[in-house]
C-alpha cells in the first residue's frame, strides 16, 4: 500500500477519495496488528466483522478511485490484496457463520470490483484471484484451528502437571508430618504408659523433620533416581536402626543387627528408612498391645540386606482393613519409590512381620512380596 499512495492520488479520478480509502485501510491495519500484539490474541467477532465490512467497502468503491486498466494486476489496486489479508487474519474468528459470511461477502465485492473487467482474457485470472480468497481462507481457518487445539492441550498439561504437583506435595506433607502427628496424639494422652521423656526425645526429632520440611528444604539426596542411587554422605545401616530403635525404649525390643554390621546406605534411602522404622513401632506402640518386638538385620553373600520388624501382637487382616498414612505412605510407599522392596504379613491375633529388602530376588519372591504389599497397601 505505501508504494502505491503517490501513484494512486496522481492517477485516480477522485484523488481525494483514493486517498481517503488508503487513510481507511491503513489505519485498520495498524489498529488491529497493535491491538492484536498487546492483547496477545485474535481480536473478537465485532472486530472481525468491521474488518470484513471495511474490505467489501473498498472493494465495492474502487472502480470509482481507480482508473479502468489499473484495477486487475497493478500496485495501485491495493484493494485486493488487503482484502487477502483480511481473511487470513479473521479466519481466527470463532463464529463459523461470521467466517463463511464474510468470506462470500468479500468475493462477491470482488466481483463487482472488476465490474467491466471480468471477461475476456482476464476471465481464468479472475476465477483464480477468487478460489485463491477460498483457498487462503480455509487454509488459514484449518491453521487457527489446530494452534487452538496446541492450545488447549498445552493448558490441559498445564492443569494435570500442576494437579500432580499438588497431590505429590501432598503425598510429601503426609509422609514428613505422620509420625510426628502420631507422637503429640500420644503427648496429648495422659494415660499412655509411655514415659514422656521418650515421647520428648522423639517429638525432638520430628520436629526439625517438620522445620526441616516447612522450611522449603530438600533432605539430601531426595531427588534420587529409583533405584535409590544418590549424591551425599552414606549412613551406616545397622547404627540407624539402632538409633531409632532406642527411642522406643518403653517398648520391648529386641535388635539383631551384627550380620549386617557393615552396611552403608545413601542418605535418601537411610532417611525413609529411619522414618518408616519409626512409623511401625509407633504403630505396635499405639495399635499391637506387643509383648516384644524383634527387629533383625540380616546380609546375603551378594551383598543384599533384609530387615525384619516383627511383633506379637494382636496383627490385623491386610485385605479387610485399610492401611493408614503411615503404612501405606511412610512405609510401602517411601521405600518402595526410593527402590527398596516391602512386605507385611499380618493375621488377627497372630502379630505382623514387615520385612524390607535390598537387592537380587527370585521372580517368584518379587511377585508375591508385590502381591502382599499391594494387599497392606
Amino acid at each position: 500500500m505505501i508504494p502505491a499512495v503517490n501513484t494512486g492520488v496522481a492517477t485516480s479520478p477522485h484523488a481525494s477519495g483514493y486517498l481517503a480509502c488508503w487513510i481507511a485501510a491503513a489505519v485498520a491495519s495498524v489498529a488491529v496488528s497493535v491491538a492484536t500484539l498487546v492483547r496477545r490474541r485474535p481480536l473478537g467477532a465485532t472486530a472481525a466483522a468491521v474488518d470484513f465490512a471495511l474490505a467489501c467497502a473498498l472493494l465495492v468503491l474502487g472502480p470509482l478511485v481507480l482508473e479502468a486498466g489499473e484495477r486487475f494486476g497493478t500496485w495501485v489496486a491495493y484493494q485486493p490484496g488487503y482484502a487477502l489479508s483480511i481473511i487470513i487474519t479473521a479466519s481466527g474468528v470463532r463464529s463459523v457463520a461470521l467466517w463463511a459470511g464474510g468470506l462470500l461477502g468479500v468475493a462477491v465485492s470482488y466481483l463487482v470490483y472488476l465490474g467491466g473487467e471480468f471477461g475476456g482474457d482476464m476471465t481464468p485470472s479472475a476465477i483464480g484471484n477468487v478460489l485463491t480468497y477460498v483457498v487462503y481462507a480455509l487454509v488459514a481457518r484449518m491453521l487457527f484451528g489446530y494452534i487452538r487445539r496446541i492450545a488447549h492441550d498445552a493448558d490441559a498439561s498445564r492443569a494435570r502437571a500442576a494437579e500432580l504437583a499438588r497431590r505429590e506435595e501432598e503425598r510429601r506433607a503426609q509422609v514428613m508430618m505422620h509420625n510426628g502427628v502420631a507422637v503429640m496424639r500420644l503427648l496429648t494422652e495422659p494415660e499412655t504408659g509411655v514415659p514422656r521423656s521418650r515421647l520428648m526425645d522423639l517429638a525432638e526429632v520430628e520436629l526439625r523433620r517438620m522445620r526441616t520440611y516447612l522450611r522449603g528444604r530438600v533432605a539430601d539426596g531426595d531427588e534420587c533416581t529409583a533405584d535409590g542411587d544418590g549424591s551425599g554422605p552414606s549412613v551406616a545401616l545397622a547404627a540407624m536402626v539402632g538409633r531409632a530403635c532406642d527411642r522406643f525404649a518403653d517398648l520391648s525390643v529386641d535388635t539383631l543387627l551384627d550380620l549386617g554390621a557393615e552396611l552403608r546406605l545413601p542418605a535418601a534411602q537411610a532417611e525413609a528408612l529411619e522414618r518408616a522404622l519409626e512409623s511401625l513401632l509407633l504403630n505396635v506402640r499405639v495399635h499391637a498391645r506387643a509383648a516384644e518386638v524383634v527387629v533383625h538385620l540380616d546380609q546375603a553373600e551378594d551383598r543384599s540386606w533384609t530387615l525384619t520388624v516383627r511383633d506379637d501382637g494382636v496383627g490385623f487382616d491386610p485385605v479387610s482393613v485399610p492401611a493408614g498414612v503411615g503404612l501405606r505412605e511412610v512405609v510401602v510407599g517411601e521405600l518402595r519409590r526410593r527402590g527398596l522392596d516391602v512386605r507385611i504379613e499380618s493375621a488377627v491375633g497372630d502379630g505382623t512381620t514387615v520385612t524390607i529388602s535390598s537387592g537380587p530376588r527370585s521372580a517368584a519372591d518379587h511377585a508375591g512380596g508385590n502381591a502382599r504389599v499391594d494387599e497392606a497397601a
